[in-house]
């Protein structure tokens, strides 16, 4: 039997929390995916869904202090994944999603490939509040940080355990970048041209990806 959830408007605002996007999730059909489930367009993984699918509340488009940079080789994307390096000089546009923390575990197990479970500890830990940075695990996206608060709520996004100085960058795949694109326009209202310069001055070019 399906759960009856509750509407947005009564779900306890103490649980709510800003997740914050700088990559292909600042486009909504991509993070529907995560909540809802689904596929995608482009990619090659089908994700089960949060436990609670209920839509985020609202959403606000941010800008970051930090820098967005590409590394490693993507299984959904192919090409490079984006990370934030919150120590570097940035600044990089963003998108906050309004949502519970116990959706905000969904979606961290979802990146790393799982499935998300009832008592998942990273829910106790967002509940109880970071102060800065928490690495829950090894893995590329387990590194949690605090990037500041809006309307009295935690801003928090995920991402790598290290910054990019003196790491292997990689061109991320078309199809990722096209992702990032739109999320940009959602989220900022930008043009093709403000996307493309943008997108020019963060994205490495596959025959210069190197070391930053």
């Amino acid at each position: 039997m399906s759960r009856v959830l509750p509407p947005p408007e009564e779900r306890p605002l103490s649980t709510d929390v800003w997740y914050v996007s700088y990559g292909s999730n600042m486009a909504r059909a991509r993070l529907d995916c995560y909540l809802q489930g689904g596929r995608p367009p482009g990619a090659r993984r089908t994700y089960p869904g949060a436990r609670d699918r209920t839509p985020p509340r609202e959403d606000r488009a941010v800008h970051l202090p930090g820098r967005l940079w590409f590394a490693g080789e993507s299984s959904v994307w192919g090409g490079g994944v984006a990370f934030y390096d919150h120590d570097a000089v940035g600044p990089t546009p963003a998108r906050a999603y309004r949502i519970t923390s116990g959706q905000l575990a969904d979606v961290a197990a979802q990146e790393m490939h799982r499935s998300p479970v009832p008592d998942d500890p990273l829910e106790a830990l967002l509940r109880s509040g970071v102060a800065r940075r928490h690495t829950a695990g090894p893995g590329r996206y387990e590194t949690l940080v605090a990037v500041g608060r809006l309307d009295g709520l935690p801003m928090l996004t995920f991402t790598a355990p290290h910054g990019h100085a003196g790491r292997p960058h990689a061109a991320p795949s078309a199809a990722y970048v096209a992702m990032i694109a739109a999320g940009l326009r959602e989220a900022h209202g930008w043009s093709d041209a403000e996307v493309r310069t943008y997108l020019s001055s963060v994205v490495p070019r596959a025959g210069d990806a190197g070391r930053g």
